[in-house]
């Protein structure tokens, strides 16, 4: 039974790869090598030509995208945690009211706020704006980070809470003091979650963004039958490839802790 279940999972692993080869062979391929009929074949001349001109399309985005990713999913988390915080183990009148709403804010589909947060993000000046893009995508993920950091501090005993309060800590104090520094895996899979949102992200960056603001999906996207008179494989494949090497660096540097925080609070509260 065991044989069977590694051969199993093994075919699926060669499916899942099956692309990823592809891709990667086809990167390495020169313009004149890299086409359809060749697709499975090794590069005769390993040439890293596709790779030269992605880097050089994709600068731009790469860097508008790191900027987003980056200090959105730090603000996200750090609200996120906050709420949950409250939320969880400093309650307040009608806090289980609030935390209903925010879960009601996770089924909003991106298409109905699209409208009015353009008309918001035109009223204070910041549509086409990085800083507008970072706004929109905090303001949405706020929901889900809510909820995974609230989920994950109900496992921390009240004990512990009650017991600063004794000694007098506030809140803020009572929450760097003993919930902050147990918190790496609920901001590792909120991290992992919000840096992927936003850098996979096209519909926010297209319908709020402008070409100085453009991340790099939007380019990604433009690099489709961009050439005059071949389609350029080799580029368009190693284009694939270096816009998903971040969101794989990160799981990589936080993925261990992934499945930790995304099941703590799943057996209480």
């Amino acid at each position: 039974m065991r044989a069977v279940r590694f051969t199993v999972l093994m075919a699926f692993v060669l499916i899942f790869l099956i692309p990823v080869y592809v891709l990667v062979v086809t990167s390495f391929k020169s313009l004149q090598e890299a086409d359809p009929s060749t697709a499975w074949s090794l590069p005769r001349d390993w040439s890293v030509q596709g790779w030269t001109s992605a880097w050089e399309t994709l600068r731009p985005g790469l860097e508008n995208s790191v900027k987003i990713a980056v200090s959105g999913s730090l603000i996200s988390a750090v609200l996120g945690s906050l709420n949950g915080y409250v939320l969880s183990k400093w309650r307040f009148p009608g806090a289980d009211a609030v935390f209903t709403l925010f879960l009601f804010g996770m089924f909003i589909p991106y298409q109905a706020v699209m409208i009015p947060l353009a008309g918001l993000l035109t009223h204070i000046e910041l549509v086409g704006t990085i800083r507008g893009l970072v706004l929109a995508h905090v303001v949405y993920g706020i929901p889900i980070c809510t909820l995974i950091f609230r989920n994950y501090y109900v496992t921390i005993p009240d004990e512990l809470i009650e017991a600063a309060r004794v000694d007098g800590a506030g809140m803020l104090r009572t929450y760097a003091s003993i919930v902050l520094p147990v918190s790496g895996p609920a901001f590792a899979v909120t991290l992992i979650w919000q840096f992927t949102s936003m850098w996979n992200d096209f519909l926010f960056a297209v319908f709020l963004g402008a070409p100085d603001s453009w991340p790099v999906t939007v380019l990604l996207n433009n690099t489709a039958g961009s050439g005059a008179v071949a389609v350029q494989y080799n580029q368009q494949m190693a284009s694939a490839l270096l816009a998903s090497l971040p969101t794989l660096l990160v799981y990589l540097l936080l993925g261990r802790f992934f499945m930790r925080g995304l099941m703590a609070g799943a057996l209480k509260g």
